[in-house]
């Protein structure tokens, strides 16, 4: 009887059909989102997990963007039109020059001028929780951004062309030409990093950022007898610009207790910061932090930005 009762005890309780198939296809998505994750190393020695956004993610995003570009032109159009009948019929030819600068204006500097900001995102990125980022862990420079923006014309504007020119053409042209340009439509979905060629080009990828309240978070979250005991001289907190500020944040956000001990002992070597015993170090990099976005904060107030630690500005 003994036997029996401990082998029932022992014995895995039987899941029905439905409990085993929701068990099946949650670790298949959990093993789906895994394959999305990807290590990364910043310069300053930071290892961060961050998650690749999917083929879906991208062509929507890039869908809600091309809606705003077709919004914004109709909108700016009308207000040109609006304006040049106001002005009378000798304006026309100076609203038609008038309206095709503004068309390319928004069609080739929409992207570069939204993912050359501090976001590095467009509207429709921002809205799906996406950003561009630099695949060697650096800053995103404005020189990738507009090189993986250029090479947009060849991997959407001309496999869209030549789709008309399919449509509405003969011969075996405009297949042909559709066919080589449409390799550099479908790229992403080739790549493990669902990279554009425009990526691959300009050494970025797009990974998926959800928005978070870190920044007030972290600040509101020293308190004023922890600060008081971490003072910082205006020499300690210039050794790092915004950038750096960036990276301490993703540390704070998401890293491992070994890669913030790291962190850690690389900002007090640098800013020659002697550690007192027992003191913890959680509490100096959440110090240091809110200290340095203050002290980049009230520089930008009289103009003066530090990009990074190589800025001498």
């Amino acid at each position: 009887m003994a036997g029996e009762t401990q082998a029932h005890i022992s014995r895995p309780p039987v899941l029905g059909k439905e409990e085993a198939a929701r068990r099946r296809l949650r670790r298949m998505e959990t093993l789906r989102q895994n394959k999305r994750l990807r290590d990364l190393v910043t310069p300053e020695g930071a290892a961060l997990k961050l998650r690749i956004a999917s083929a879906g993610e991208r062509a929507g995003a890039f869908l809600i963007d091309l809606s705003i570009q077709f919004f914004s032109i109709f909108v700016g159009l009308w207000l040109i039109g609006i304006t040049a009948a106001q002005m009378g019929y000798d304006s026309w030819n100076i609203a038609g020059a008038i309206a095709m600068v503004f068309i390319f204006a928004v069609r080739n500097f929409y992207f570069i001028a939204f993912e050359i900001g501090r976001k590095a995102a467009t509207p429709g990125k921002r809205l799906l929780g996406l950003r561009v980022a630099a695949r060697n862990g650096g800053r995103l420079t404005a020189n990738a951004v507009i090189a993986r923006n250029l090479m947009r014309e060849m991997e959407v504007i001309l496999p869209i062309q030549f789709l008309f020119m399919g449509a509405f053409g003969n011969g075996w042209m405009p297949l042909l030409g559709l066919i080589w340009t449409g390799t550099f439509l479908f790229f992403p979905l080739f790549n493990s990093d669902k990279l554009r060629a425009g990526d691959i080009i300009a050494g970025t990828w797009v990974i998926h950022a959800p928005k978070t309240k870190l920044m007030s978070d972290i600040a509101s979250a020293v308190s004023a007898d922890k600060a008081g005991r971490f003072t910082f001289t205006p020499e300690q907190l210039d050794a790092y610009g915004i950038h750096e500020l960036h990276v301490l944040e993703d540390v704070l956000r998401q890293s491992t207790d070994d890669v913030k001990i790291s962190v850690t002992a690389r900002i007090q070597t640098k800013i020659g910061w002697q550690a007192d015993p027992g003191e913890s170090r959680r509490a100096f990099l959440e110090s240091y932090y809110a200290a340095l976005r203050r002290h980049l904060e009230q520089k930008m107030l009289f103009g003066k930005k530090k990009t990074d630690k190589f800025d001498q500005g």
